[in-house]
């Protein structure tokens, strides 16, 4: 059991009262009136106010004490973290020569006041484009059937068969188009030119289309901002936003850098291609580019002072709380024409006299200097260099900022703060993820306990989602599972933080960074044993759609009604969840299958509902929503997934100007009758 904490005087307000009464025939026989309206028994009861407070405030000193151990046994609060953002940058013309976005270019959120900044964490140069290439291959024989069609392309009066297979086109036709240089993170435009509509059969709003480019390992998704072709079959414009992963191949004795079109299979009840489109030419033509935008400011350089010469000196930043430092923003110790970059670490335990060696608190911005301290044989021994007296203390750039304010919706970072030549409007197309506050005191002295009743090394399952979470407050939960072969590595299930509602999630949100694997990978390298290799990734989410049937009250109306179906739609995302689900609202629990008969109890609490007529479950695609299988009362799960719910209607496709066609996909379904 616990140890108890003392209570250092346990009297309240009528005991000190009742106290205090007590020693007045003592000390004042005199006074016989002891009623409440009595002058002297409301300054007793004043008095008993206050020194009621004093013992309150008394009984927190072990509270204090306790925070203070903590702070001596190195657990602080964990600072800040940004949010960040892909910001889009559009050109006000198509240029001919390159234009670069300098790194710490500012965007902000109109109307949010100034703390809404973020600043892009690299150069981006938006070139033009120049297409020399052109490949068709036939589907299902990947580039074994490439076909050469580029002189038909930059010919006048020649036509390109986009998709080759007879005598109609098949899924996996594909038509290929080489660049010179890297089109990544580029707002690529290509202007087609195609003859009369020849690829008959589809839907023009929805092709059954999808744009991929060369990652150097893969090929890759590209997003279509805007697509007036109907499917390759009139002429128009097709925006497409690169990913930042863009790579060279050889195709066909040609190395360039290439995207291709491909042709997929329709939705069921969707006709598809009954002859392939034709396209006379295409233009390719840069409108802008992606960079990546982090909630921050830059500062810098600052001077926090100069050095007296002794060990233990403490200087402070102005503008705290601070970022995770990035390279570049290390101290700076400048006497006479000497400058001295030092290095930052986390304590001064192994740092001899001649290291440059300092901590900064990036909560408070705070920065120390090693101190020196006295050992058992009496020797004195220096731990960390001490700056020169007289010298100066310069940090000459760091970033301030962060927090869970800085996760802004889609299209809010529309406010170009900085001037760039031939930008002309800046947007953010996926909503910013990844910023949260600072740790509150509380929270970290209910975290300090574990860090001191565990070992700092990853031996077990359990130290291994200790310290994932412990890595970045990013992570919202972990599972570490062994190894699916002999010597093969560990695997470690990351969750992350998704701070969206769990009916706007989509399987995407719940992708892993980089930044976030680089940090868990940092955090488990110095800790791990050695020979152990560890793989980090994501759960498999087992998408899953419930169909329920409702029945409400008599008297119900039609607001009632759709009231019923909301409540119900939402406790079933809520319910289906890895964030929010399960009976604990902590996330859906590993190994747990799921089941139709909670769910229903779950939809009868609902306040209007009278009875639940039937409730059942659907497996589903998480990409396109599509159910398969036969509906269960049961759906079991693994000891690598966890459930996730279907998406909800997929986003606006632009088809013709002033026009926009919403594609609907299956999710929860909740029929409600009376």
């Amino acid at each position: 059991m616990s140890l108890q904490a003392p209570n250092l005087d346990d009297r309240r307000f009528q005991d000190i009262v009742d106290e205090t009464k007590l020693l007045i025939p003592k000390y004042c026989p005199e006074w016989t009136n002891h009623n409440l309206s009595d002058p002297g028994v409301a300054l007793i009861e004043l008095f008993a106010w206050m020194s009621d407070a004093l013992l309150y405030r008394l009984n927190q000193v072990p509270d204090r004490f306790y925070t203070k151990f903590l702070e001596l046994m190195g657990v602080e609060p964990h600072p800040p973290t940004a949010a960040r953002a892909d910001v889009t940058f559009w050109l006000s013309t198509v240029l001919s020569h390159p234009v670069t976005v300098p790194r710490g270019t500012q965007v902000g959120a109109p109307g949010l006041g100034p703390a809404v900044i973020f600043e892009t964490t690299e150069n981006l140069v938006i070139s033009p484009p120049e297409l020399i290439a052109a490949r068709t291959s036939r589907g299902g024989t990947g580039t074994a059937s490439l076909v050469d069609a580029w002189d038909d392309l930059r010919f006048s009066g020649s036509v390109v068969r986009c998709f080759t297979s007879t005598p109609r086109p098949l899924p996996g036709d594909a038509m290929y188009l080489g660049f010179t240089s890297s089109l990544a993170r580029t707002a690529l435009r290509l202007r087609v030119i195609a003859t009369s509509p020849a690829g008959i059969g589809i839907y023009p709003s929805r092709p059954p289309l999808t744009w991929e480019a060369w990652s150097g390992e893969a090929w890759v998704s590209v997003p279509v901002y805007t697509d007036t072709t109907g499917g390759l079959n009139r002429d128009g414009e097709i925006v497409l936003l690169v990913p930042p992963a863009h790579e060279a191949l050889a195709l066909d004795n040609t190395r360039a850098y290439w995207l291709r079109v491909v042709m997929t299979r329709t939705a069921p009840g969707e006709p598809s291609y009954q002859a392939s489109p034709q396209v006379r030419s295409i233009i390719a033509d840069a409108l802008g580019g992606t960079a990546l935008a982090e909630h921050s400011m830059a500062r810098g350089p600052e001077t926090l002072g100069r050095s007296n010469g002794l060990p233990g000196q403490a200087f402070h930043l102005q503008h705290p709380p601070v970022l995770a430092r990035r390279e570049g923003e290390a101290l700076q110790v400048a006497l006479g024409n000497v400058v001295t970059t030092w290095q930052e670490v986390e304590d001064f335990s192994a740092s001899g006299p001649t290291d440059l060696h300092y901590t900064l608190d990036g909560a408070t911005g705070s920065v120390h200097f090693g101190p020196r301290v006295r050992y058992a044989d009496g020797t004195w021994r220096q731990h960390g260099a001490v700056p020169p007296a007289g010298a100066e203390v310069i940090m000459p750039c760091y970033r301030h900022g962060g927090g869970a304010h800085g996760n802004v919706g889609t299209g809010i970072l529309s406010s170009l703060r900085s001037t760039v030549a031939f930008i002309d409007r800046v947007t953010n197309l996926q909503p910013a993820t990844g910023g949260a506050d600072a740790e509150a005191v509380n929270e970290a002295k209910r975290r300090g306990p574990f860090s001191l009743r565990t070992s700092e090394r990853a031996v077990t399952p359990h130290d291994f989602e200790r310290l994932a979470s412990e890595a970045s407050v990013e992570v919202r939960r972990a599972r570490c599972l062994g190894p699916s072969s002999p010597g093969g590595p560990v695997r470690l299930l990351v969750v992350p933080h998704v701070r969206r509602h769990p009916e706007s999630q989509s399987i995407d949100d719940f992708a892993l960074t980089d930044g976030l694997v680089s940090s868990i990978s940092r955090y488990l390298e110095p800790r791990r044993l050695l020979g152990v290799a560890v793989e980090i990734s994501t759960p498999y989410y087992q998408g899953v759609t419930v169909a329920a049937h409702l029945h409400a009250l008599p008297t119900a109306s039609d607001e009632v009604l759709a009231r019923i179906r909301a409540d119900a739609l939402d406790i079933l995302y809520r319910w289906v969840n890895p964030l929010t689900g399960g009976p604990s609202g902590r996330g859906w629990p590993w190994d747990t299958d799921l089941n139709a008969a909670p769910i229903a109890q779950l939809l009868e609490q609902v306040a209007g509902v009278d009875r639940v007529d039937e409730v059942l479950l659907f497996e589903c695609d998480l990409r396109t929503g599509r159910r398969y299988g036969q509906a269960k009362e049961v759906v079991h799960l693994d000891e690598r997934s966890l459930f996730l719910s279907a998406p909800q209607p997929l986003p606006v496709l632009v088809d013709e100007p002033g026009t926009a066609t919403r594609v609907a996909s299956p999710s929860h379904s909740v029929v409600v009758v009376k």
